[in-house]
């Protein structure tokens, strides 16, 4: 009979969660698992493969959890649909500071990282259609304007910045502002 484990894989990969959102993902080590489970390894290697899988499924799970933000904040109906999408990711930086730096701070150099236009498209249609433009430009547009957006994220996520979500706001709209006078007048 194969040994009965007491945590399920769930329970360990909420830990490691909340692990990841105290600590940041350089506590989660198998060692630092088993104190946040007030257990040894032993259960952990039980149910996964390695550290790795479980550092993937902690990944997994705060992307999850960061589509859910942008679901959640585009159907409220407080922004227009574009701004709303770069507002939740500034209010997952600013609220899930660890979880933020695990899935848009962390080195990337060892990934594949294509144009994602693809994972875009429902994005680039927005902004094809509030402005009229193509989706060439419309895909360079929402680059230009991520650049903006994810700088004030990373500040507020390392605590270099507290701004106020209404002047985050303002100024999110105001760089959009220049952005669609600038794509356009092109036309």
């Amino acid at each position: 009979m194969p040994p009965k484990f007491k945590f399920t894989r769930e329970e360990i990969i909420s830990s490691a969660l909340q692990l990841v959102r105290e600590s940041g993902i350089s506590a989660l080590t198998a060692r630092g698992l088993a104190s946040k489970l007030g257990s040894s390894a032993k259960p952990v290697f039980g149910l996964f493969k390695s550290m790795e899988e479980v550092r993937g499924e902690v990944l997994s799970t705060a992307n999850s959890l960061y589509q859910s933000y942008l679901q959640h904040d585009m159907a409220e109906g407080k922004y227009p649909p574009y701004k709303a999408s770069g507002m939740a990711y500034i209010r997952f930086a600013k609220e899930e500071k660890e979880l933020f730096k695990l899935l848009f701070m962390r080195d990337r150099s060892g990934e594949r990282i294509e144009d994602g236009r693809e994972e875009l498209r429902p994005i680039i249609e927005i902004i094809m259609k509030n402005l009229g433009i193509s989706e060439d430009e419309a895909y360079i547009l929402h680059l230009e304007m991520w650049l903006y957006v994810h700088g004030i994220a990373t500040m507020v996520a390392t605590s270099y910045l507290d701004w106020d979500m209404e002047f985050i706001s303002r100024s999110v709209s105001d760089a959009y502002s220049g952005l669609k006078r600038l794509y356009t007048e092109k036309n």
